[in-house]
């Protein structure tokens, strides 16, 4: 599989290439993004064609419904803007600093102070400062998570947790390793505490069942019975999470 983004109007859209046991090549568009997939055995010269016939088709689905790429659009952010994540509130201030290599950011009180270098600018320069922001309300929020994850473990699981960690993804809102490592989309902060339990018991679930089997399912309604309804919330409100 094969990760890349196609840039529509301005706006990234991530985009997914599988090369799979298959005799035809099948184009789709998801709330998280395209999907392209091709028979493994296709010639390169075919593949590249495939490809731009692909990001043709995916530029005409969104002049049709232009509202799809809104969806992939974060916030803009400007000097004093707010932002409210869970019962949190954090002020966000910018700076500049002359011909600086990298932006930067820290979190001072309630206050997300941010550092801009001059040489970046227009769509990446608000991409740029989103995924700051995202970090450091992460790492703001990572010991509450970290202390959910190990109730959730020590109450149903007892599974060995070697890392949580929080990421801006926009695939999914939680993955976990074999290894005990479980990283969170930071989006997912932005959901009732209660659907933030439901991914993490999702993630510890997997440290039992790797795949989503009905065996993993029954892990998971042994635990949360009411699960579907946290599933569903997802589903209605979770293209209103991001930063």
């Amino acid at each position: 599989m094969q990760r890349t983004n196609i840039i529509i109007d301005g706006q990234e859209i991530p985009v997914k290439i599988y090369r799979e046991r298959r005799r035809d090549v099948r184009f789709s568009f998801t709330r998280t993004g395209g999907y392209l997939r091709m028979p493994s055995q296709i010639s390169e010269k075919e593949a590249k064609l495939q490809q731009d016939k692909f990001e043709k088709w995916l530029r005409e689905v969104m002049q049709k419904k232009p509202e799809l790429i809104d969806r992939f659009r974060g916030r803009v952010y400007e000097d004093g803007s707010t932002l409210t994540v869970g019962k949190k509130t954090y002020t966000i201030r910018f700076s500049e600093k002359e011909n600086a290599k990298y932006h930067t950011a820290k979190i001072k009180d309630d206050t997300i102070h941010v550092i801009i270098s001059t040489k970046d600018k227009g769509h990446h320069l608000q991409k740029s400062i989103r995924q700051l922001i995202s970090r450091c309300i992460g790492n703001d929020r990572l010991p509450k998570m970290t202390e959910r994850v190990g109730f959730w473990n020590d109450r149903h699981f007892n599974k060995p947790v070697k890392n949580v960690r929080f990421k801006l993804n926009q695939s999914n809102w939680g993955s976990c390793s074999t290894r005990g490592n479980i990283n969170f989309s930071t989006r997912l902060l932005f959901a009732p505490d209660e659907v933030i339990d439901y991914v993490i018991v999702h993630e510890l679930a997997h440290l039992i069942e790797a795949n989503h089997s009905a065996a993993f399912w029954k892990v998971v309604s042994d635990v949360m019975p009411d699960y579907e309804d946290k599933e569903a919330w997802l589903k209605k409100y979770g293209e209103q999470c991001n930063f």
